[in-house]
């Protein structure tokens, strides 16, 4: 048996119906985990759910619908999981996309940096209470390396509002990952809940073939750094860091600038709050 944190616990998967997402999800079902896929589409999610648990008897899995486009649908979302579930041990933000042109959500926000940024960043604080009682419990945040195309912040085009380019947008919500795992963690310290981000890899996904129509390493490659900060007993007290090829890594300067960090996290507080209420 390897070392295995997740055995009985329950786990938030978002974007669990395909990619890495789907990987981790049916990895962590086989270990014994009980998880949660979130899905955007119900037919899609509903065929994750079915392929995750005929596939293996040793752990279980439910399904939760939200459109991450949406804060509404996202604190929907978040409500359902408080009632139907009494504990959440950990929490792995996976769901990202990317967006060639430049679009708004309902909100009124830039798609790139709502849905991967933002949304984890309002479904994190919203789930805070239930995991901080849930401890010892981990949120594991997924980045990439594409955060290090980021060499300074303007934050009067955090959201592309004087220029738009699809590839910088992309690493700037990615570099918000890294920010906010950054400036969690330090606001947890002394409560048994740690924060860390990641680089999956190049994974051969739909969302490498939307952005850079590229091929990479499988789904189930790419899943093995998340699935590790996830399940390993090795990693339990370790928080605040970055990992590539599930070994610890040094992400840019500009990600460990604590006071980017702290100006992000008030930007974003602003932005989600009617939300937080």
């Amino acid at each position: 048996m390897e070392d295995n944190f997740v055995e009985g616990k329950t786990i938030l998967v978002t974007g669990a119906t395909d990619g890495i997402g789907f990987a981790t999800a049916k990895h962590l079902v086989a270990i014994g985990a009980h998880v949660l896929l979130h899905g955007r589409n119900k037919e899609k999610g509903v065929d994750a759910l079915t392929r995750i648990t005929h596939a293996t008897s040793a752990g279980s899995a439910d399904l939760y619908l939200a459109d991450f486009s949406s804060f509404s649908s996202i604190q929907s979302m978040a409500d359902e999981i408080k009632q139907k579930n009494k504990a959440l041990h950990v929490l792995i933000n996976n769901a990202g996309n990317f967006y060639k042109e430049r679009s708004l959500t309902d909100e009124g926000l830039e798609s790139t940096f709502a849905v991967n940024y933002l949304a984890p960043f309002l479904l994190t604080l919203l789930l805070l209470d239930l995991i901080k009682e849930s401890a010892p419990a981990r949120i594991i945040n997924v980045s990439s390396s594409a955060h290090k195309m980021i060499s300074q912040v303007d934050f009067g085009n955090l959201q592309g509002e004087k220029q738009f380019d699809p590839f910088e947008a992309y690493a700037l919500s990615k570099l918000g990952n890294v920010l906010f795992s950054q400036s969690l963690s330090r606001r947890l310290v002394g409560s048994d809940v740690t924060v860390n981000s990641l680089h999956p890899g190049v994974v051969n996904t739909k969302l490498l073939k939307k952005s850079y129509d590229l091929d990479g390493i499988s789904a189930e490659e790419g899943a093995k750094t998340q699935v590790m900060l996830t399940s390993s007993m090795q990693v339990g007290d370790v928080t605040g860091k970055y990992f590539q090829n599930s070994q610890e890594k040094r992400p840019s300067d500009l990600a460990l600038d604590e006071s980017l960090q702290e100006r992000f996290w008030q930007v974003s507080e602003a932005l989600v709050s009617p939300y937080l209420k």
